[in-house]
């Protein structure tokens, strides 16, 4: 039986059997290849559902609650733009989430300017500009920055604002701006409740895709080359500094929308909005969540702020030190965050570009 086996083996012509083994792996390989692009878009998903649905079944407070938290975690969101794909570690993040709220605050106290239109993309600017200057210090330099360095330098940024909010009385000093105006829309004010909440649901979606759809371009693939093997990216000709300096100006940017949102929602302002603590409070976000991969950050936020509010109801003496243990167990044996369980390492990665197809002489010699 064997060699009956063996003669038809061989009697079968070299060609099929390879054309045979050539096509068993390249189905193996879609299959794999579909079966990762699977996950990622189902976790999207199911945030998604859970999002949309989420008023229905809150009670009205806790739909106030979840408001705050969304845009926590498009503030989220920029951080991990900044740190997960590009590698920079910015512990002032803060000051351009806080200086745009402090800015639109300004803007309904002194001009009654709360028109949407006009407060949002004004909030956005005041993050941006002060993500250039801070980014252009930091990043532009002759020669370039070490990571404890722009570490350091971003930290810095955040405790000087935080000393110049509580100073300066103009900023209301120690008790910041408090019953701001509610933001409008023609002659509606945006409240809080279900209207405010997917007002922010449906910025952050946005602000999510267009998010996607960069880091899935060639600047995406620029960046996370970066983040793998900085010195091999500046070999290949890209000025890796003006590429961090982009980013970091990008994340200014959506840091400062988050802080509009958040100072017409909460209707004050304060110095800690552009403090150390807030900036500490994002990077915990993205760690418990999982850097590099967006949903991650929003995930972190979601699960953090969820986590603490019901901590901070039950156990009100030592709640810190609970979710203080919990975040500190996650990074030890989960340190690509909570989103690592359904994730791999692949698709935290990414796929860039179009698949090379099979060129004629490859086929020819397969066969």
């Amino acid at each position: 039986m064997p060699k009956s086996m063996g003669a038809v083996k061989q009697a079968i012509p070299a060609e099929i059997g390879g054309e045979t083994d050539a096509a068993m792996a390249e189905r193996e390989t879609a299959a794999q290849a579909a079966a990762e692009r699977k996950i990622l878009p189902f976790v999207e998903g199911v945030a998604l559902v859970a999002a949309l649905v989420a008023p229905f079944v809150l009670q009205d407070y806790l739909t106030v609650f979840a408001t705050r938290v969304i845009i926590l975690a498009l503030f989220a969101l920029s951080f991990d733009l900044v740190w997960g794909y590009a590698g920079i570690m910015s512990f002032g993040q803060a000051l351009f989430f806080g200086s745009a709220g402090y800015g639109v605050a300004l803007l309904a106290r002194d001009l009654d300017i709360t028109n949407i239109f006009l407060v949002l993309p004004a909030g956005t600017l005041i993050g941006l500009t002060f993500a250039l200057l801070l980014g252009g210090f930091l990043l532009l330099g002759r020669h370039p920055s070490s990571v404890i360095f722009v570490s350091l330098g971003t930290l810095t940024g955040s405790y000087a604002a935080d000393r110049l909010a509580r100073g300066w009385y103009y900023l209301g000093g120690q008790n910041g701006i408090p019953s701001i105006a509610p933001m409008t829309l023609g002659g509606y004010e945006f409240s809080e409740g279900p209207a405010f909440y997917y007002l922010v649901l449906g910025i952050l979606i946005v602000v999510y895709l267009l998010c996607r759809f960069l880091m899935r371009s060639q600047f995406g693939l620029a960046l996370a080359g970066l983040r793998e093997n900085e010195q091999r990216i500046a070999f290949f000709g890209y000025k890796v500094q003006h590429l961090k300096a982009i980013i970091f100006a990008i994340g200014g940017a959506i840091a400062g929308l988050a802080g509009s949102l958040y100072a017409f929602h909460e209707g004050f302002v304060w110095p800690n909005m552009v403090g150390v603590v807030v900036s500490t409070q994002v990077v915990l976000y993205v760690l418990f969540g999982g850097s590099g991969t967006l949903i991650g950050a929003v995930i972190g936020a979601v699960i953090v702020e969820g986590v603490s509010f019901w901590l901070s109801d039950n156990y009100r003496d030592i709640w810190p030190i609970i979710l203080g243990l919990l975040l500190l167990l996650v990074i030890l044996f989960r340190p690509l965050g909570l989103i690592s369980f359904v994730l791999g390492e692949r698709e935290r990665v990414g796929s860039f570009g179009a698949k090379p197809k099979e060129t004629k002489e490859k086929r020819n010699a397969a066969s």
